[in-house]
C-alpha cells in the first residue's frame, strides 16, 4: 500500500468554508496519489482558532479553546472525507477539553476510517512548551488501531522519542507520528526517534510536520520540518531506513509504498531480531560495574 504524510501549512482561514475547501483539497490530492492512509502533523487544527478572528488566535489561551470548540464539526468533515475518497486519515492534532482528563486540554490526534470507525490517541508525555505556558496534560492510554490496512499506532511528535512507548505499541505494524516542530534541531529529534522506533520495534513509521510561518498564532508561530517515512534498515527494506523523505519546508505530501508483510518478515527472520531480543535488556543492566582506569 502507499502512506503519504503531509508538510502542511497554516493558513488564517477567514471562515469556516475555506477550511472545509482546505481539507478537501489535501485530501484529494493525497487520495490521488494511490495512498490509502494520510497523515497530518501535530497541532495542525491550530489553523481553526482564525476562525474566531485574529484577536483569538493571537491569544495563546482563546486559541486552545476556539480550537477546541470546533473539533466536533472538523470530525464530521474528515469522517465525510475519509467515506467520500475511500481512505483513512488521522487529522491534524488539536488541543481538546475533555471533562474526563480535568479543566485542562488534552492534545489528541483523531484516526478515520473510510467506514466511519473513528479512534483518538492523546499525547503521553508533553514537552516544556506544552507544560508552561500551555498547560497541556496527558490524556488517555496509548492505544492500538486494528485495521484493514493492518495495525497502526501513533505516537504524536516527542512520544517518539521515547522508547517504552513504542514498545507498548510493539504489535503494531505502522506507527504514525504526527509532529511540530519550531527549530531544524526539533525536526531532527522527531525525526531521530521515529527512525530509531522504526528499529527496535521492525516496522514502519510514518512523520508528518507543519512547515512554514504563522505569525498569526504564537502557539505555532515558526515551523521546520517535512514529511517522511521510515522502516527498519533490514531485508526488504532500503538499506539507509528511509523509505521516502520530502523536501524541507516544502508543503505537500510524502508518499511511500510500504509492504507491511515484510514487517512480519523481518520480525520473524530479519538480519537482526532486535524487537525479539528487547527482553534480553533487564538481565544486562541490572548491574553496572564502575571502573577507574588510572
Amino acid at each position: 500500500m502507499k502512506v503519504a504524510t503531509a508538510a502542511y501549512s497554516l493558513d488564517p482561514l477567514k471562515d469556516w468554508a475555506a477550511y472545509a475547501a482546505k481539507l478537501e483539497d489535501w485530501v484529494s490530492r493525497g487520495a490521488q496519489t494511490g495512498a490509502e492512509i494520510l497523515v497530518f502533523p501535530e497541532y495542525g487544527a491550530m489553523e481553526l482558532a482564525m476562525l474566531d478572528g485574529p484577536e483569538a488566535a493571537g491569544d495563546l489561551e482563546r486559541s486552545l479553546h476556539a480550537v477546541s470548540d470546533r473539533i466536533g464539526e472538523a470530525d464530521a468533515l474528515h469522517s465525510e472525507l475519509a467515506s467520500r475518497y475511500k481512505v483513512h486519515i488521522l487529522a491534524a492534532s488539536a488541543p481538546v477539553f475533555d471533562e474526563a482528563y480535568g479543566a485542562r486540554p488534552v492534545n489528541r490526534a483523531r484516526l478515520f476510517s473510510p467506514t466511519g470507525g473513528v479512534g483518538v490517541q492523546d499525547k503521553q508525555i508533553m514537552t516544556r512548551f506544552e507544560r508552561d505556558p500551555w498547560d497541556v496534560v496527558p490524556g488517555g492510554p496509548l492505544q492500538l488501531f486494528d485495521t484493514r490496512l493492518g495495525k497502526i499506532g501513533v505516537l504524536i511528535c516527542y512520544d517518539s522519542e521515547y522508547p517504552l512507548l513504542a514498545r507498548a505499541l510493539s504489535e503494531a505494524e505502522l506507527i504514525l507520528v504526527p509532529s511540530a516542530t519550531e527549530a531544524l534541531a526539533g525536526y531532527w529529534r522527531v525525526r531521530i526517534g521515529s527512525m530509531a522506533r522504526a528499529l527496535e520495534q521492525q516496522c514502519v513509521t510514518a512523520m508528518s510536520s507543519i512547515v512554514g510561518p504563522a505569525p498569526w498564532c504564537p502557539a505555532v508561530d515558526e515551523n521546520v520540518g517535512m514529511g517522511g517515512i521510515f522502516g527498519p534498515p533490514d531485508r526488504g527494506f532500503p538499506s539507509t531506513g528511509v523509505i521516502a523523505e520530502g523536501t524541507l519546508n516544502t508543503p505537500g505530501w510524502t508518499v511511500g509504498e510500504v509492504d507491511l508483510g515484510r514487517v512480519a518478515e523481518v520480525r520473524a527472520d530479519g538480519g537482526v531480531l532486535n524487537r525479539s531480543h528487547w527482553d534480553e535488556q533487564p538481565e544486562r543492566v541490572r548491574e553496572v560495574t564502575e571502573v577507574t582506569l588510572g
